[in-house]
């Protein structure tokens, strides 16, 4: 099996200087004054198509032969390598054809779309990022195109690993941490490549969300394994199955890897909109989010983290809100059975409901005879202290009610 070396990073860096946005690393006061230590973000959500996703796929297309370049390129991709192969496939003039899951946001589309204009087509297809990858590996064959892999492939890993090298050229005191967001691996192992080839002394930390451990799992095993589900929250890094390549340059490079709850990405996310202004999509705030599960080891030490990508769709603001206010104990959702008397619920809103609690959805569950049936009940609290008493109080005054926010089936067939 091919690897890959440092010389390979650097050529790849020097084929990328015209196209690729050399994005600024920068210093982050908020979150170096959390940690008590010095925080860099190395700002990938700021490069040309708003990922590094562009550095390994141009690469990897400017490498291509006369023949394969006019035969044309196909992809799969949740999102953001789409965009890095459509815009390669715009300015190299070479036809391309994009599988993406139908469960791919809207504005994600719609910027493949523009950046490869009249190069690129489209197709929706499956639900999840491997769906759409098995399909699109049919059409190669059967069309004799050439497949540019997301991750799994030397020039790709060497061509996202140029994000490495270029915080490294930028940091002026030795970096001791690199946390980095993992998919299918590609950027952990180019970035890996790079920096423990020039700092060995450097930890590489991988992050992936909880529901898609698909690197920690293959690590484990030391094999390949494909996961039976994942949770697709985290588009970005949600794969069912890392790179073989990936996974052998991680087993030698990685120091450590984090998970997630995708509860914690959305606070994050929320987080450095708040504080800093920055639009991160769920997958580039993994490595923001897992500082807190590394607050000892980093206390007084040069940190960065790679904000892998900005692709986040405004409409999925409500949905990462509300996993955040579930994630951070401040939301909880009951199936409530009123008694059968009038006032009851006037009863539960004077009573038991906290001078800070509020209810922010409430439905009953049947649509006839209303008042004799449960009713869902979601309630939103200031302090996640607040919920104990209120469940004292519900128990106190005889209401019976069954909480179905940890309750995975309930909670996805009611909410």
């Amino acid at each position: 099996m091919h690897t890959v070396r440092v010389e390979d990073i650097v050529v790849a860096n020097h084929a990328l200087k015209d196209v690729v946005e050399k994005t600024p690393l920068q210093k982050n006061k908020v979150l170096s004054e959390r940690y008590g230590c010095n925080v860099y973000l190395k700002r990938e959500d700021l490069q040309v198509v708003r990922s590094f996703k562009i550095r390994g796929a141009y690469h990897f297309m400017r490498n291509l032969s006369t023949m394969e370049r006019e035969r044309g390129v196909v992809c799969a991709s949740a999102g953001n390598h789409a965009q890095g192969v459509a815009y390669s496939c715009n300015h190299l003039q070479i036809k391309g054809t994009i599988f993406m899951p139908a469960t791919t946001p809207r504005q994600k589309i719609s910027q493949v779309k523009l950046f490869g204009g009249s190069y690129v087509e489209v197709v929706l297809i499956g639900d999840t990022f491997d769906d759409s990858f098995a399909e699109a590996m049919k059409y190669c064959i059967q069309e004799d195109r050439t497949f540019v892999h997301p991750f799994d492939d030397p020039l790709v890993v060497a061509g996202q690993g140029t994000v490495g090298l270029e915080i490294m050229n930028d940091m002026e005191e030795p970096a001791d941490f690199v946390f980095m967001s993992i998919g299918g691996g590609g950027l952990a192992a180019g970035v890996g490549t790079y920096v423990k080839g020039i700092s060995p002394h450097t930890q590489i930390i991988g992050v992936e969300p909880a529901g898609a451990a698909s690197m920690q799992a293959a690590l484990e095993q030391k094999d390949v394994i494909t996961l039976d589900e994942i949770d697709k929250f985290v588009d970005g890094a949600a794969v069912k199955q890392v790179g073989q390549l990936t996974m052998s340059i991680c087993q030698e490079l990685l120091d450590d890897i984090v998970l997630v709850p995708e509860g914690k990405v959305c606070t994050t996310i929320l987080e450095l909109y708040n504080s800093n202004a920055i639009v991160v999509e769920p997958a580039g705030a993994l490595s923001i989010a897992a500082l807190d599960y590394y607050r000892d080891q980093i206390a007084g030490k040069n940190v960065v983290c790679v904000i892998s990508g900005g692709n986040n769709d405004i409409d999925r603001m409500q949905e990462i809100k509300e996993r955040s206010l579930l994630h951070e104990g401040l939301k909880h959702y009951f199936v409530i059975n009123f008694p059968q008397r009038a006032g009851a619920l006037r009863e539960f809103m004077e009573k038991v409901l906290g001078p800070h609690d509020d209810i922010t959805r409430f439905e009953y569950t049947k649509k006839n005879n209303k008042e004799n049936g449960p009713a869902l009940v979601g309630i939103e609290m200031k302090c996640k202290d607040d919920y104990q008493p209120l469940v004292s109080r519900m128990k106190q005054h005889g209401i019976r009610y069954v909480e179905i926010t940890h309750d995975p089936y309930l909670f996805n067939l009611l909410i």
